[in-house]
């Protein structure tokens, strides 16, 4: 295998081959073990591989994981978004492309800090790993998708989220593929090392599982979660508006829930241009049952700017959550990229940022902390309305990404989002996957995706902190840091040595 893998173009398919193996880890498949055979795999190129050719694999290993994982990009870009086929291809090869660039800087340090003792070694790679992931998850806004922690979602492994969110799931996975390249390639004494060691890290996360990081407030609250099937192309069409609004407003009127959550932008068209009567009509039904509703709609300021919002009608006082973190080319448009929105069919592009530190509604007894979108995919930014919050809201319209693997990803991402913060999750979509999470992780209720639905369902709202709500990903980037840089330090203490001896 060594001799066939020496020329470069063997390597760069087997490197590829192992990237596009790791999308099996995420969901929907969830094989968690692949992502840590296939870094293992990755291992034996890289261990041996020169700086350029290390980079190379890397990047190659990043456009199988990408080009595959990611695929939904094209899907959003040329069946909803309308960009003819060649630009929608060159967009998503241009997307993967700059993304793979990261582990092909993992694989080039890990390279360049080479110091010949791999116990070394086995801890530069999941330092350098975890270090670039971190660097991608907020580089141009942050595209912290298929981060490698979440292919551990159902994995003992899953248990070190609490202490040190998923990068500090991606550092264990990652040295737990070291420790199997130990036990494949070692000898004697070193591959029992790396054997019992690799028991030990499973054994320590699953332990880590067992752990109650919070504790249960109250009873719990009936939850209604509402989704209205509506097809992406037919969101924003206005013969379309009058019989989106009618779904929604039957749905809710068929709930008998305290906390009922509609999708995001669930009224596709500016609130200041609803029918008031419609909302008050919603209202009254909800209050009258002792509910509140939390609807996903575009809100327009005097100023001209607009927000992707959610706002409450019902019993309690009306609040409103404005979107934080938004989609590059979806929600906004960067400085000088102006030009993509004449050729892609995305309605309200430019949307303004909400508040950087936004306070939980209080709905239905609770606390509850709204997210919009893939803003839950930004484990750093949830924990900005906690410890405070006791329930998690995310609604999401993934009707971009049709019948693709984004649906379930997001899915698997919002999980763990609950396993990191001892929150039970809630997730209204438009068109799937709308979930109840418990606080461990687990998908307690679910609808099929292309169905229209409310999923009902009760939902415990809970207290305290767990490490990384208090710490955030400061403790895994910190140690992370103090790695590379004691290995650096070392490289060049005994390059030093090495030439004072001759």
């Amino acid at each position: 295998m060594k001799d066939s893998l020496k020329s470069l173009p063997a390597l760069l398919a087997a490197a590829a081959a192992a990237g596009a193996l790791t999308v099996a880890g995420f969901a929907p498949m969830s094989a968690f073990p692949l992502p840590i055979a296939a870094l293992c795999v990755m291992l034996f190129l890289w261990r041996t591989a020169t700086p350029r050719a290390a980079f190379l694999g890397g990047f190659a290993f990043g456009a199988g994981l990408f080009g595959v994982g990611a695929s939904w990009v094209y899907v959003s870009l040329h069946d909803f978004g309308m960009m003819p086929a060649p630009l929608a291809a060159i967009g998503t090869v241009a997307y993967c492309a700059i993304l793979s660039l990261y582990p092909a800087g993992a694989a080039w340090c890990l390279c360049k800090l080479r110091t010949g003792s791999p116990v070394w070694a086995l801890l530069a790679f999941p330092a350098l790993w975890t270090l670039f992931e971190w660097w991608r998850g907020w580089m141009f806004t942050g595209v912290p998708w298929l981060a490698l922690g979440y292919s551990q979602a159902d994995a003992p492994l899953a248990g070190m989220a609490p202490l040190a969110g998923v990068y500090g799931v991606s550092f264990a996975t990652a040295l737990c593929a070291g420790l199997l390249y130990v036990v494949i390639a070692g000898t004697g004494r070193a591959r029992l090392s790396g054997a019992l060691a690799l028991a030990l890290a499973f054994g320590l996360g699953q332990l880590l599982r067992q752990i109650e990081w919070t504790s249960a407030q109250g009873s719990p609250v009936r939850v209604a979660l509402l989704q209205g099937n509506i097809s992406q192309d037919l969101k924003f069409q206005a013969g379309r508006y009058a019989a989106t609004l009618a779904i929604y407003k039957k749905l809710v009127e068929s709930s008998d829930a305290r906390l009922i959550v509609l999708p995001e932008t669930a009224i596709p068209r500016f609130l200041d241009a609803v029918d008031p009567g419609y909302l008050n009509e919603i209202s009254r039904s909800a209050a009258a049952r002792g509910a509140d509703v939390l609807i996903g709609v575009p809100i327009r300021d005097p100023d001209g700017r607009y927000f992707n919002s959610v706002i409450s009608v019902g019993v309690s006082p009306s609040q409103r959550y404005d979107k934080a973190h938004l989609v590059p080319f979806g929600e906004f448009v960067p400085w000088g990229f102006h030009w993509i929105v004449k050729t892609v069919a995305i309605p309200m592009s430019d949307f303004s940022l909400g508040k950087e530190n936004p306070k939980p509604l209080s709905l239905a007894g609770q606390r509850v902390a709204p997210n919009v979108c893939w803003e839950d995919a930004f484990g750093e930014e949830i924990i900005r309305q906690l410890p405070e919050a006791t329930l998690l809201v995310n609604v999401s319209n993934v009707a971009w990404f049709g019948d693709s693997l984004a649906p379930a990803q997001h899915l698997q991402i919002s999980r763990m989002r609950a396993i990191e913060t001892g929150r039970t999750m809630l997730r209204a979509t438009n068109t799937g996957m709308t979930a109840i999470i418990d606080p461990h992780g687990k998908v307690v209720a679910q609808l099929a995706q292309f169905t229209e639905g409310v999923l009902t369902g009760e939902a415990q709202g809970y207290t305290g902190a767990t490490p990384y709500v208090r710490w955030s990903n400061v403790p895994i980037v910190v140690i992370c840091l103090a790695l590379v840089a004691a290995l650096a330090f070392r490289g060049r203490r005994a390059f030093g040595e090495r030439g004072e001896s001759r």
